[in-house]
């Protein structure tokens, strides 16, 4: 006869998609993140994000159009 799994690790095979995060107890011991080491960061993912989206655009031609219109009928109609 098997033996019934209960708790935590029950629960972990039950998901396959769960995370290791559950183990900590929320505490970093990592040294806090410097201004530079966040700016470059930064910079990675807003060159992703561009190139996402030049992608995007790239293989949805007329939603990509589209968009150009919204923006540019936004911008006639803006206000100062």
């Amino acid at each position: 006869m098997a033996k019934k799994d209960t708790g935590k690790d029950a629960e972990k095979d039950a998901n396959p998609h769960a995370t290791r995060q559950d183990d900590t107890d929320g505490t970093d011991d990592a040294p806090p993140e410097t201004p530079a080491e966040r700016r470059r960061r930064r910079a990675q993912f807003l060159r992703e994000l561009h190139e996402a989206k030049a992608l995007r655009d790239r293989v949805q031609p007329r939603r990509a159009r589209a968009a150009r219109m919204r923006q540019a009928m936004r911008m006639r109609t803006f206000r100062w």
